[in-house]
């Protein structure tokens, strides 16, 4: 696209341009001073919620480079045209790695973990062609991560310029959300989830603090937001079929022998030399784990673990298991049969083909048989579906539902960043999703069907449990959603 004019303007002019203007700017102003200074801490923290310390970092568009300095990474480059700001950038932070390069021509020979665009694409000459060349620079786990004005702010912001309390800008593109996301998909990239941030740009005494927290996460107030956010990865694709990932299925039981003969026949017919069975038996009042123990030795071709649970709860069964798991995928498998084991297949596929990082179980999809699910616990499925969608910035649409499927590698990384949120979920659901969510993992829903239990009842006490997950939402909303 270079030299290639555009009526009296070419790439040349302006490129050019922006490389004048922004070394005015840094003989002249200091991006972090003033009031435009508030806006780039408030940016900061936000991108601090999003990127994990020591991973590898690059900033496209670094300018003085104290955005990437406060994401802590193990490998920190910068890319900014303008060579005084590169240069003063590499004074600020010894520590990072800064090249002056245009991002149209970008040609760096490493691979990131996260790629950081803020306030890049609106003053790109062709933001399609820069999105393409990030795959030079990625791996299929590489976050992209950008922000942008909204173009509702074009007249606040021109008027800011004119009194004189924010840096001028170069003429904007000025795109919507829809224009990224479509960019990206042209560009063979995937959203993850987008939203608005900063309401209040100014430092307002008691007003910017909750319209930044509160008012901007919620409609109208969103669509009145000054900058746009939205995380991408690369489209995935398939595993190479060398090898397949190997599989441990966490299996937690409390009162079930009666449902153990028929774990042991299922999973016979759907394990393969690569999966492991883990069962994790906790404080059961039946004969359950004596059951367990005679079905491991009757099925010495199953590859088996067996642990007694020390502690109480389904999710310190689980987190049990996966401490003990030996395989690439885990999956976990309900011992009440509620969700058929040749189910199992589809969540491992999921996660093989690249369309999902986490695969959440669904259970409202399909028609379930009539003593499945009660009324109220329909309602409260539903209610926590809406509620958890609108905290993670994801569609989840069943939150409760047992079965769900990740990769190890992200699982030692949510284990890793549990300390955040706290070790206080008994069901252990929403641990692996909250972390999944942080983690910026594309989450994806499995439809199946739903049975009614045969052997035992339920250890769900719903109203006390449902009282502690309401707790647990409000919970989240402060670690997550109003940080």
């Amino acid at each position: 696209m270079e030299g290639q004019p555009l009526g009296n303007f070419s790439y040349i002019d302006f490129k050019q341009a922006r490389i004048a203007h922004w070394d005015g700017l840094s003989r002249s102003r200091d991006k972090q001073s003033g009031w435009g200074g508030h806006y780039h801490r408030r940016l900061a923290e936000i991108y601090r919620f999003s990127v994990r310390p020591n991973q590898r970092v690059l900033e496209i568009g670094c300018g003085y480079g104290d955005l990437l300095s406060a994401l802590k990474p193990s490998l920190g480059v910068g890319v900014d045209f303008s060579e005084k700001m590169v240069r003063q950038a590499q004074e600020r932070h010894p520590e990072l790695q800064f090249i002056q390069a245009d991002a149209q021509e970008l040609s760096i020979n490493a691979q990131f973990d996260v790629i950081i665009l803020s306030d890049l694409v609106n003053d790109l000459w062709d933001v399609q062609s820069v999105f393409e060349k990030l795959h030079l620079v990625s791996t299929p786990q590489t976050r992209v991560i950008c922000n942008f004005y909204s173009n509702l702010w074009m007249k606040p912001l021109q008027l800011a310029q004119n009194l004189k309390v924010a840096q001028p800008l170069l003429p904007q593109n000025w795109l919507t959300r829809e224009d990224i996301t479509n960019l990206f998909y042209l560009t063979d990239f995937e959203v993850i989830r987008s939203w608005a941030e900063i309401l209040c740009p100014l430092p307002v005494p008691g007003l910017e603090g909750f319209a930044n927290r509160f008012l901007v996460k919620f409609w109208p107030f969103s669509i009145m937001a000054l900058t746009n956010f939205i995380i991408a990865r690369p489209k995935p694709r398939n595993l190479p079929a060398v090898r397949q990932p190997s599989v441990s299925v966490i299996i937690p039981v409390r009162n079930e022998s009666g449902n153990i003969a028929q774990i042991f026949e299922r999973m016979q017919k759907e394990t393969g030399k690569e999966t492991e069975l883990i069962f994790v038996e906790g404080h059961s009042t039946d004969n359950s784990f004596e059951v367990i123990r005679k079905y491991i030795a009757d099925y010495p071709a199953l590859r088996c673990k067996l642990f007694k649970q020390e502690g109480t709860g389904k999710g310190e069964a689980v987190r049990l298991g996966f401490t003990h798991a030996n395989g690439d995928i885990l999956v976990i498998l309900d011992a009440d049969l509620t969700v058929s084991p040749e189910d199992l297949g589809r969540f491992y596929a999921c996660l093989c083909t690249g369309r999902a990082e986490f695969v959440n179980g669904v259970r409202l999809v399909y028609p379930w048989q009539q003593k499945a699910m009660r009324f109220l616990n329909l309602l409260a499925n539903k209610f926590f579906s809406i509620v958890f969608s609108w905290l993670i910035g994801q569609q989840i649409k069943d939150t409760l539902c047992g079965t769900k499927a990740l990769w190890r590698k992200d699982y030692l990384k949510i284990a890793e960043n549990r300390r955040y949120f706290g070790d206080f979920d008994p069901f252990g659901d929403y641990d692996l999703i909250f972390g999944a969510a942080a983690l910026n993992l594309k989450i994806v829903d499995m439809p199946v069907r739903y049975y009614e239990r045969q052997y035992g009842k339920t250890n769900i006490r719903r109203w006390r449990h449902g009282w502690l997950l309401l707790r647990m939402v409000f919970f989240a909303a402060r670690k997550i959603k109003f940080i």
